[in-house]
């Protein structure tokens, strides 16, 4: 059933806005980010769908389904996403805050969607994710209303934003600030 709902979401938004910036969200759910309540639950399998930047032939796996499938592996809250390359292969590169209050590290192989690698961050300086009016998916929506394109990384930035990297149609890269609370969108700041 969710399946045919994002069928139906996706095609609507292509239909729409031909093709440009489609987000397949059939839901979602408001806080710090992505989050799984259980174990083994992939949480939100219908997180944004957003294309990759470097390689879009080679990186078949959206940003969402890169966060379904981390968290899938480690129940929590994502608080970044990222594709990056690594050994010659593009890759999405997960922070997640699990449900057993620790950060992990989760590597998705951004072809296939298969978790390459989980570890724990033994980052000490590092406590829980403050919560947030506008999450994940939220932050991925604002941004591809602002600017059509396709998310390569999306990252909270403290308790205020969140700071989402667009590639627009046209090509370049756009860096986006969007507020943890509002949802309001403008040109990335410097910390």
């Amino acid at each position: 059933m969710k399946r045919k709902i994002v069928i139906a979401v996706v095609t609507a938004a292509v239909l729409v806005g031909g093709g440009a910036g489609a987000v397949a969200l059939a839901g979602g759910e408001e806080g710090g980010g992505v989050r799984s309540t259980a174990a083994g639950a992939t949480g939100d399998s219908d997180a944004p769908a957003a294309a990759p930047a470097a390689a879009p032939a080679a990186a078949r796996v959206t940003v969402g389904d890169a966060v379904a499938a981390g968290l899938a592996a480690v129940p929590g809250t994502v608080t970044e996403a990222e594709l990056d390359e690594e050994d010659g292969g593009l890759v999405w590169e997960l922070d997640v805050y699990g449900s057993d209050r620790s950060w992990h590290d989760v590597t998705v192989d951004a072809g296939s969607g298969k978790v390459l690698d989980k570890r724990v961050d033994r980052d000490k300086g590092r406590g829980a994710p403050r919560s947030a009016s506008v999450s994940l998916e939220g932050a991925v929506r604002a941004a591809l209303k602002s600017v059509p394109g396709v998310v390569t990384s999306v990252e909270r930035e403290g308790a205020g934003r969140w700071e989402v990297d667009v590639r627009p149609q046209g090509g370049g890269e756009r860096e986006l600030s969007v507020d943890a609370r509002t949802g309001a969108v403008g040109p990335a700041t410097e910390d």
